[in-house]
């Protein structure tokens, strides 16, 4: 089966990857990282109202494009290819396909179309207190005393510093379920450090916080929630790995050493062809999940966690050999190997590392 872009796709391909050509250089990627967004709001604006990102993969009833999560792969691909901060992964990418997967019609019909404009961002408190997704361990309760409340702690919240839409999944007596914030203003929230500065976490605390419940409290929406979440992640680590793997490529053209460009050394052909195999490696297994997805596929819970593994194994290798590749020049503030190395890190703990997903689903 080929996941190669239809022509259609190509062309939104060309289109994303132009706009943040122009406007997502390694010198706008800072500034931005220096904004009090921690993002460049321009940006986010224009790939919104021009282009229309953040409505592409939400259903056309609820304001968005109507298109699907094949589209949406290929915007996050072109989100890590870029290494621009952005609120794409963790408002529309995950937390907007959260409350699509609750069913819940009256909290999408609320919620999403501002999130499909870009005019609102939303976030998903997923993690337990070890910092893993398993919602029966879930570190913030709800409780039902004439409407319902939450109560507890929950980090990794990807832009949950900002977002005005928090999604919180919370234990409650019948077992876990999505909850919506119904003052996202009532919630205490604390910056969280990260290696990949390009990320945005916080902590977000709860007391007796009112709730709304999401949909039915059924596990096989959480489910749901977390294989897009793994799928989402996974693309934006297949664009990063494409990313490192060009840069490399076009330095072992321009770097010279003992009178010749180092990518004629044989040793080094042989390290390159190595990183474009992993590099493909990893994109055929984040569209494949995505495609899974989108289908509804029987194995679509099992290719997002493979494609998951596979691309946070494909880029930590690729970005340690980037930095090989580079030599000095990598480990200095100035040049983008650095921001690569860091993005492999994060991206590879967030949800699960390669060990932990594969033997929790045994694979």
């Amino acid at each position: 089966m080929s996941f190669e872009p239809d022509e259609d796709q190509q062309e939104l391909v060309a289109l994303v990857r132009g706009v943040l050509s122009q406007r997502a250089d390694s010198a706008a990627n800072r500034r931005a990282l220096d904004s009090a967004e921690r993002y460049d709001a321009e940006l986010w604006r224009l790939l919104c109202e021009e282009i229309g990102i953040a409505g592409m993969a939400i259903p056309e009833e609820y304001g968005g494009a109507g298109f699907t999560l094949r589209e949406a792969q290929l915007v996050l691909e072109e989100i890590g290819y870029s290494l621009a901060p952005s609120p794409y992964l963790g408002s529309v990418a995950i937390a907007a396909q959260a409350i699509v997967a609750s069913g819940d019609r009256d909290a999408a019909t609320r919620l999403l179309p501002a999130i499909a404009e870009g005019s609102s961002s939303a976030a998903l408190a997923w993690a337990d207190p070890s910092g893993r997704f398993s919602p029966d361990n879930a570190g913030v309760r709800a409780a039902d005393h004439s409407g319902w409340t939450l109560t507890g702690t929950s980090g990794f919240v990807l832009d949950g510093a900002t977002a005005d839409v928090l999604i919180v999944i919370a234990q409650t007596p019948e077992g876990p379920r999505l909850f919506e914030v119904s003052d996202a203003g009532a919630v205490a929230r604390e910056d969280s450090r990260t290696m990949d500065q390009t990320m945005r976490l916080a902590t977000l605390r709860f007391d007796a916080t009112p709730a709304r419940a999401l949909g039915d409290a059924d596990p096989a929406v959480l489910e749901t929630v977390r294989a897009l979440a793994l799928a989402a992640t996974s693309a934006v680590q297949a664009g990063s790995a494409a990313r490192a793997l060009d840069e490399t490529v076009a330095y072992a053209k321009q770097r010279v050493q003992f009178g010749r460009q180092i990518g004629s050394f044989q040793a080094i052909k042989h390290r390159l062809a190595d990183m474009h195999v992993q590099a493909e490696i990893a994109r055929t297994a984040s569209r494949a999940a995505s495609d899974a997805l989108a289908e509804g596929a029987d194995d679509r819970f099992t290719l997002a966690v493979i494609a998951k593994a596979t691309c946070s194994e494909a880029l930590e290798q690729i970005a340690s050999e980037t930095i090989q590749l580079h030599g000095g020049i990598a480990i200095t503030w100035e040049h983008d190997a650095h921001l690569i190395f860091k993005r492999a890190h994060s991206l590879g703990q967030l949800f699960g590392t390669p060990r932990e997903l594969r033997e929790a689903w045994v694979l």
